[in-house]
């Protein structure tokens, strides 16, 4: 049995598949795994709760895990180990979510490509076809994660608070979240997940699209996330297509091919979910180092 996940900060989906890829139950989903903010018995926990991996944990023989917070060696190792623990006759492989966003979105053909996420967090790479170059190390939701979820919902709050919300739109944010300030601190400084807390705001702009504050607001966070990640790879700009993952990135479509037309880069696709094409290419690699 091969077992494939795609985590963010937020959620983790995970597909278990025979060796041709067909599904062995329905997909199977737990809360994030980040490894960079979460410690390692709260990491075993999550996975545990799973009642179907739990009773088929011993029957994975290969374990293929991407996700946020993966990026840096120590965090990675930690996660490694929770899962070989987890899964004890698989052979585990754990990647940051960009090479998830990478195999998925280039297909079969692994051409070089921009590679960027737009999740809960945010991330930036190119890929040359085999290999990830990584030009800035994240330091985390606090001070990076440009046009993410956290990144928006920083934004809506502060706007929000500092009254630069159109009153309508004050008023619908209100009726539709608790921003009591004693709450907002709390869920941010004293409860676990303050990233994932801070983008569950960002739906609030997809509900609310048709306004001139709400379109400027996405398209500014993208043009930010331009500068500081994909211009990192200016060079490569002209020849190749960026491709996007995330949730983000696929509601703000219609944004992001705005801005690539104004600051001058090739906008790719767009994978939502990215753990259908990862399917496909860890089956077919198998396959291939058996022949």
């Amino acid at each position: 049995m091969i077992v494939v996940a795609d985590s963010g900060s937020t959620k983790c989906d995970w597909l278990l598949v025979d060796d041709k890829g067909t599904p062995l139950f329905e997909k199977q989903r737990t809360k994030g795994l980040n490894p960079a903010i979460l410690v390692r018995p709260k990491l075993r926990s999550t996975i545990a709760k799973n009642k179907v991996m739990a009773a088929e944990r011993e029957k994975a023989t290969h374990v293929y895990f991407y996700g946020a917070g993966c990026g840096t060696a120590k965090p990675s190792r930690m996660l490694k180990e929770v899962l070989e623990e987890y899964f004890p006759n698989a052979v585990v492989d754990v990647k940051e979510d960009t090479y998830a966003a990478a195999y998925a979105a280039v297909g079969a053909e692994m051409k070089p490509a921009v590679i960027c996420i737009l999740g809960t967090g945010s991330n930036c790479s190119f890929f040359d076809g085999k290999t990830l170059d990584q030009r800035v190390t994240s330091l985390g939701y606090a001070v990076m994660d440009d046009a993410s979820g956290n990144y928006f919902g920083r934004r809506l709050l502060r706007d929000y608070y500092f009254s630069l919300m159109p009153e309508n739109l004050k008023i619908s944010f209100s009726e539709r979240y608790d921003l009591d300030s004693d709450v907002i601190k709390a869920k941010l400084y004293k409860k676990p997940n303050p990233n994932a807390y801070l983008a569950s705001f960002a739906e609030f702009m997809f509900l609310n699209k048709e306004s001139e504050y709400i379109e400027e607001l996405i398209k500014s966070g993208i043009r930010e996330f331009a500068n500081t990640m994909i211009f990192q790879f200016k060079e490569h700009l002209q020849d190749c297509p960026v491709h996007f993952a995330g949730s983000i990135a696929f509601f703000a479509q219609e944004e992001i091919r705005a801005v690539g037309e104004e600051m001058g880069f090739k906008v790719g696709v767009f994978e939502r979910r990215p753990i259908e094409g990862l399917i496909r290419y860890h089956v077919n690699k198998l396959a291939n180092s058996k022949d």
